[in-house]
């Protein structure tokens, strides 16, 4: 499939209530016609908690059952992030979540320490590229926006997506970083962040959006709704011919991911 039509859900969470935030999604992905991507912020379920060991069970477990029934109903593909509980550790991990499929999972790699994220969850260790109707897709959360290497395009994907609780204290900087990871990697940028103050009193202002492969604003918005977007591989894929510098970028791994 050239042309991908991709949904971004930008709103407000309720703090800590997984069953009023999947009440408040199910109204929004209702209205969501002929998509084939749809994307939730990070944390969807809870808000940018620091509680997993009470809330975490109940966002893994129900988290999942909605996201494979919308998926379902909406005849498209969600991700988005939540508390995720796997035996004793608990992380923040990107969903996605086709139609009568198994669901991916990509554990977040980079916690946020100012928050102290990384004293109540564990490290991802590794990145998830997902192949989708001919598109390769690779998720990352909030806090790895501010990290290259890990988002380096070694492995030829076309949208890179970033599902965000980013306050507004520091919306330059997610406005530009979102620019440059498009530029660096010659990919579409997809945005999904929230709106509103959390728990903690820090607010959000969304500007969720879309970049494309120079680095050029599609869109941003900071309105409380669904911004829909059409994309174009082919444009991508000729512009990757016209100006190939992928190739020339550096040969390197990332060793002891733990």
């Amino acid at each position: 499939m050239q042309v991908i039509n991709i949904a971004v859900v930008q709103t407000s969470l309720y703090w800590e209530s997984v069953d009023e935030n999947l009440n408040h999604f199910t109204d929004k992905l209702s209205v969501i016609k002929d998509c084939d991507l749809i994307f939730l912020p990070e944390m969807f379920t809870t808000g940018f908690s620091m509680n997993p060991e009470a809330l975490a069970e109940g966002s893994t477990q129900k988290g999942l059952l909605w996201l494979k029934e919308m998926s379902a109903q909406c005849n498209a593909a969600i991700g988005g992030s939540l508390m995720y509980k796997e035996g004793e550790h608990y992380y923040n991990t990107f969903v996605f979540q086709e139609p009568n499929q198994s669901p991916q999972f990509y554990h977040k790699r980079h916690l946020f320490s100012p928050g102290e994220e990384n004293k109540h969850y564990s490290h991802g260790n590794s990145k998830l590229i997902i192949d989708y109707k001919g598109w390769r897709i690779c998720p990352q959360i909030c806090y790895d926006l501010r990290f290259p290497v890990f988002s380096r395009n070694t492995e030829n994907y076309d949208l890179l997506v970033y599902v965000a609780n980013w306050p507004e204290k520091r919306n330059y900087a997610w406005q530009t970083l979102l620019k440059a990871r498009a530029i660096e990697n010659q990919c579409y940028v997809v945005s999904c962040n929230r709106l509103g103050a959390d728990g903690n009193g820090v607010n959000h202002i969304g500007n969720s959006g879309i970049i494309n492969y120079m680095g050029e604003e599609i869109g941003f918005g900071n309105e409380d709704k669904t911004y829909q977007f059409y994309l174009n591989k082919a444009s991508l894929e000729e512009y990757r011919i016209e100006f190939p510098v992928l190739k020339d970028a550096d040969s390197f791994s990332i060793n002891n991911l733990v």
